[in-house]
């Protein structure tokens, strides 16, 4: 069965990103037209993780997707003071599955001024 997960680690406390807001969208195919579709919203728990696969079946949807990470809010209820507007607000990442029953795992290591993402497994 293919999933995707996703893992939030606040690079500047060195702790897992608990409270991150998280929406995942598909892209609609290359020349098809049409917005991309919402398919989930979640937030991470005390390990930085989401409860549950944010996408599980067998078999995956393949074609392109974007998660959008809400970072200049978890920064905020932190009480991180931001500029106006913060360097990073929300933070968007596309990428691609191609294979129906892989595993892809989004890493997101992030502070209010970087973040860094890879495939992880």
């Amino acid at each position: 069965m293919g999933r995707l997960s996703i893992h939030v680690l606040d690079t500047t406390l060195g702790i897992p990103a608990a409270g991150v807001a998280i929406d995942l969208y598909r892209l609609p195919n290359p020349g098809a037209g049409g917005a991309r579709l919402q398919i989930k919203s979640a937030v991470t728990n005390s390990e930085g993780r989401t409860g549950e696969p944010l996408l599980s079946a067998d078999p995956l949807e393949t074609g392109v997707y974007e998660l959008v990470f809400q970072a200049g809010n978890y920064f905020r209820g932190l009480g991180v003071a931001l500029t106006s507007p913060p360097f990073l607000d929300e933070i968007v990442i596309r990428f691609g599955m191609a294979d129906p029953h892989g595993n892809y795992h989004v890493p997101l290591l992030l502070s209010p001024h970087s973040y860094s993402t890879y495939r992880g497994s």
